[in-house]
């Protein structure tokens, strides 16, 4: 995975053999900064990084497994709350969490640029950690609801968090494979939730259990990420050059820091340079991009993969498939597309796999009509309810 390793002039962006090293002799003032030299230099290490990649990646491992963690146990939250059978009660268990998404998605972005990456992190665990206990120890439907929206603002504060700040600590030439992190993180708790919820059904108020696990990687969230780097560009828009240079020789070693020191201060003047209002995202040239970016992430969620996570043992049980097993099956599968698209990014890049995962989604959606084939109880009797595994796998 890392090694194909091309010379690359700067940790942070590509650029031309021609104007990086008059780059770096104008910002530095070292004068005549050689092309061979850096290129001896080749690229920065991927493995100093890595660490504070993976403890970033924790907030979206928590996204995954509260968007899982009620799919198993939520009969058995509605049977000890008092709401069973009651769809709209079930329903808003399910939905609280996403209201609350909604709301921390908002203000991650004016958090993470007022407090840094770090306490950005901190703040997102916190409402997490809350949200859980509150979950765990309570004995109403309100209570429930209300532990729900916390981890729900949580969820929705860590993921765009965790996603900027891996961006801006990775090295260029795995950038691609870094940011896939995140998304394997969240399948990986999807499948922890699945794993950890199955015993639900069969041992009382082990669902209370499954929202006290969630607490433990969050707490490691709020302490390991004090040890980790802080944002290098978000300590350059700050002024901090000091800082900066500390924490770039931390994440990619001393023979890196003027180089990428001198590519940051190249991209920060040039963020100067192109400072934009809100209102300019909606017309011009940026309303293009903002819009295919839109409608990419509400195709996304409009394939129904929500339901598939929140209510998929329901629908293999009515079918008289195990919910288990197939579950499971589901998380697998999600995962392993992911993988593929670790593996890939950085060679077929990111529209060529865009139009291959949004055929994917058609593919599905048609599958679907054979989950619903296999959900009919005409046809409980015999094999075809299986049907029902293929439309969510797929």
């Amino acid at each position: 995975m890392f090694g194909r390793q091309r010379n690359l002039y700067s940790t942070y962006k590509r650029v031309s053999s021609k104007e990086y090293p008059d780059d770096i002799a104008r910002e530095d003032g070292l004068g005549q900064f050689h092309t061979d030299s850096l290129k001896e230099i080749g690229n920065a290490s991927w493995k100093r990084p890595l660490p504070h990649v993976l403890v970033a990646t924790i907030s979206s491992f928590l996204f995954g497994y509260h968007l899982g963690v009620v799919n198993d146990t939520l009969e058995s939250i509605s049977m000890d709350l008092g709401f069973a059978g009651d769809t709209l009660a079930e329903g808003l268990v399910v939905s609280t969490c996403l209201g609350g998404a909604f709301l921390g998605s908002i203000f991650s972005g004016w958090t993470a640029d007022g407090v840094g990456r770090r306490k950005a992190f901190q703040l997102c665990a916190l409402p997490m950690m809350i949200g859980a206990s509150m979950s765990a120890t309570t004995t109403s439907l309100g209570g429930m609801l209300l532990g729900r929206l916390f981890v729900g603002i949580g969820m929705g504060l860590g993921p765009p968090v965790a996603a900027l700040y891996v961006a801006e600590v990775s090295p260029s030439f795995v950038r691609g494979t870094y940011g896939s992190f995140t998304q394997i993180a969240t399948c990986l708790g999807l499948i922890a939730s699945f794993l950890i919820g199955a015993p639900a059904k069969d041992v009382t108020d082990w669902w209370r259990m499954c929202f006290w696990v969630s607490v433990v990687p969050a707490a490691f969230l709020a302490i390991l990420i004090q040890l980790c780097a802080e944002s290098p560009h978000w300590l350059l828009k700050r002024g901090r050059v000091a800082e900066t240079e500390e924490e770039l020789q931390r994440l990619f070693g001393p023979l890196h820091v003027k180089s990428s020191m001198a590519e940051l201060t190249k991209s920060e003047r040039g963020e100067e340079a192109d400072v934009l209002n809100f209102s300019d995202l909606f017309y011009g040239r940026h309303v293009r991009v903002v819009l295919i970016g839109s409608i990419l992430y509400a195709l996304q969620q409009l394939s129904g993969i929500n339901a598939v996570f929140y209510f998929s043992s329901t629908v293999f049980r009515s079918a008289g498939v195990p919910s288990d097993v197939a579950n499971i099956c589901v998380g697998i599968v999600n995962l392993s597309g992911s993988i593929v698209a670790m593996v890939l990014m950085d060679k077929l890049g990111r529209k060529m796999l865009l139009v291959w995962s949004f055929s994917g989604m058609a593919t599905y959606a048609s599958a679907m009509g054979l989950q619903v084939i296999g959900a009919s109880p005409l046809l409980s009797g015999s094999k075809v309810p299986y049907l029902s595994v293929v439309g969510m796998l797929l």
